[in-house]
């Protein structure tokens, strides 16, 4: 654990009198339909044939307009990301295991610019702020994935200001993957607020505040506007999720670029080298990965050799399109569990780093 009030040099963390100063971020009643009750919707999650991720009707969000943020734009006043090249890299440790932990990020570390922590539906971890402190002691950069779904807004808030504390590098704001029916059944699902709404309250408290968008999530013409929205609501960087190839990235954030949106991006690299890795990324509703790369990497007679390489190839791509400043390797990596896939990510960005 850091020791108590230490942060990183240049952090301007937010005190908790900022905090119960912040004017609320718009409240009103979230879409009629929408089980995770989104005002600014719709999430990531809408299936391709455009039924909501949580229920069997089509997302109530699809055929209207883009919700636009109301009124001014937030004052973002946290400091602004590097302008890049940066890696990024998906922090998968065992659960409640601080010494999974320190020994993961001893892997990444030295090889990556920051580690970003997720939020899972089937099994959760230490709360964030703790977790943060814990790989900031071991020597870790992080970002830290703040999600709605299991949080009313007070414990929001109280993680905000925890995690302004500690020094985290920022905070991506997610509504979050809601659970499947047989998926810890008897856990509710809180939904609050949503990823917008919780990214106006992280950037008046003084956090770098990150938010996701899916560019091959329907309704795909829209997407682009609603990252707009979420810079109007403080947002500094946007994380993409998957999409099919470098080419549609391309696409999507000079249609962002069009609608407004000046902030930069950083693109999700899939990292698997076997089926269950693999697998586990292409089943996500909203993501999507190019299906000839993922079998020519499973039918290779090393296919460790050739998802590090595939990996590698797609950051290098994505790292040449204009508005990318960053790529963030995503996925389980390996089928054998956190240590060996940390081991794969690290040789990804160990390769990038060379080709720097």
């Amino acid at each position: 654990m850091i020791p108590r009030g230490r942060r990183r040099p240049g952090f301007a963390a937010a005190g908790t009198g900022q905090l119960f100063g912040m004017q609320p971020p718009p409240a009103p009643a979230g879409r009629l339909g929408c089980p995770k009750r989104m005002v600014f919707g719709p999430c990531g999650g809408v299936r391709d044939d455009e039924r909501c991720e949580l229920a069997e009707h089509r997302c109530v969000f699809l055929g209207q307009p883009v919700v636009a943020w109301p009124g001014p734009a937030v004052e973002a006043s946290g400091p602004r990301p590097g302008t890049g090249p940066l890696v990024l890299a998906d922090l998968s440790v065992a659960p409640f295991d601080p010494a999974s932990v320190r020994r993961i990020v001893g892997v990444l570390a030295p090889v990556c610019d920051g580690l970003l922590v997720g939020e899972h539906a089937n099994r959760p971890d230490f709360p964030p702020t703790m977790f943060a402190a814990e790989v900031i002691g071991a020597g870790g950069r992080i970002w830290t994935t703040l999600a709605c779904r299991d949080r009313n807004r007070v414990v929001l808030e109280q993680e905000l200001a925890g995690l302004a504390s500690v020094g985290v590098d920022g905070v991506l704001c997610v509504t979050g993957d809601g659970r499947g029916v047989s998926v810890r059944p008897g856990v509710t699902q809180v939904f609050d607020l949503d990823g917008t709404r919780l990214a106006a309250l992280a950037a008046q408290a003084g956090l770098r505040v990150a938010v996701p968008e899916s560019p091959e999530a329907p309704p795909v013409e829209l997407r682009p506007a609603r990252v707009v929205q979420k810079q109007r609501a403080g947002a500094h960087l946007c994380v993409l999720n998957h999409v099919s190839t470098p080419a549609r990235v391309t696409a999507f954030v000079a249609a962002a670029r069009a609608a407004g949106a000046t902030l930069p991006f950083v693109a999700g690299v899939a990292v698997y080298t076997d089926e269950p890795s693999a697998r586990v990324l292409q089943r996500f509703p909203g993501l999507h990965l190019d299906a000839a790369v993922v079998e020519r990497v499973l039918a290779a007679p090393d296919p460790r050799a050739a998802g590090i390489a595939a990996a590698v190839a797609e950051a290098v791509e994505l790292l040449a399109v204009p508005g990318v400043v960053g790529v963030n390797l995503s996925g389980m990596g390996s089928a054998r569990g956190e240590d060996d896939g940390a081991r794969i990510k690290a040789a990804v960005a160990e390769q990038l780093m060379e080709a720097r």
